[in-house]
């Protein structure tokens, strides 16, 4: 997965770094208030994805004494990071471009160079297309019968999220500023323009509050979807040495890491032997239903307490 991530991180590192400069040169010829802030914009997603492949590139670090599960959670502060930069840096600064310009507008539209508007958002969509495109090829790899809402509040992959989330607002930042570009030059009205830059404000600022809100809670620790927990019930449920179980303890240390605790109770009759191999059997079988799921520690307990810790 992280291979395939870094694919859809690439390419929009590329589309951005293209796009920010068209973007820059037309707003210097136009003074363009919203061309400035989608510039910006394009700006800040270049640094994000930056930013995301280090993480994920330290979340790959090994295990070693400090850190015993790993660097697994490197990759959720980045993307916490992302969230962050994309409110202060990217909606922030629309936001204030575009009162600026409501507040102290042109005395007119630049008609002479609008069309430098038109043609760099058209080419930057065509782009922004590209590389979301290739983003949600790896996001619905995975997403299977869930709606892209509920895909996107359950992925774990907040590199990919991040990706999507990224070229899907700037893609509809760009038909904001097309349309308050359009608008301006039709009606001859200046303050289209930064109404343009404030829409595409509250855009990235709602967008950044749903994605650090999202990050949060795998930082300070979540644990495996019911769905999944309900797998390894049911796991328990059949197999014919087990008694009785406490409820399945579980949390993320990255995308593909899952530990899972487990307290267990056999049937009393069992040598070591039997529940040794009914451990084995248990955590096979977890692992395949659940293939994130990489450490298991299992109690457990008869009349005689035996424990195995893998």
């Amino acid at each position: 997965m992280a291979g395939s991530s870094k694919k859809a991180i690439y390419g929009a590192i590329i589309a951005n770094t293209a796009i920010a400069v068209s973007k820059f040169i037309a707003a210097f010829f136009t003074g363009s208030s919203s061309m400035l802030s989608e510039g910006i914009h394009s700006l800040v997603d270049t640094g994000n994805g930056a930013l995301l492949l280090m993480g994920i590139k330290k979340s790959q670090k090994p295990a070693d004494e400090q850190h015993p599960y790993g660097y697994g959670n490197e990759i959720y502060f980045w993307s916490f990071i992302v969230a962050v930069l994309i409110f202060a840096l990217g909606g922030g600064i629309a936001l204030y471009e575009g009162i600026e310009a409501v507040l102290h507008p042109p005395h007119e539209v630049d008609r002479e160079h609008i069309k430098w508007n038109y043609a760099v958002l058209i080419f930057a969509m065509i782009f922004e297309g590209s590389a979301l495109r290739v983003a949600l090829n790896q996001f619905n790899a995975n997403r299977g019968d869930k709606s892209f809402f509920q895909e996107l509040v359950d992925i774990k992959d907040t590199s990919t999220a991040a990706i999507v989330i990224e070229d899907s607002a700037a893609l509809i930042g760009l038909v904001i500023a097309l349309l308050s570009v359009f608008l301006a030059d039709m009606t001859g009205n200046v303050y289209f323009d930064g109404l343009g830059s404030i829409l595409i404000g509250v855009l990235l600022i709602s967008v950044s509050l749903f994605f650090a809100v999202e990050c949060k809670d795998l930082l300070i620790g979540e644990g495996l979807m019911q769905s999944d927990l309900d797998k390894i019930t049911g796991i328990l449920d059949e197999d014919k040495n087990v008694d009785r179980y406490k409820r399945p303890l579980s949390l993320y240390f990255g995308p593909n890491e899952v530990l899972v605790n487990l307290d267990v109770n056999f049937k009393d009759e069992l040598t070591s032997d039997d529940i040794e191999l009914a451990i084995d059997r248990i955590e096979s079988k977890i692992k395949a239903a659940i293939p994130a799921v990489n450490r298991i520690f299992i109690e457990a307990e008869t009349i005689k307490t035996v424990a195995k810790a893998e």
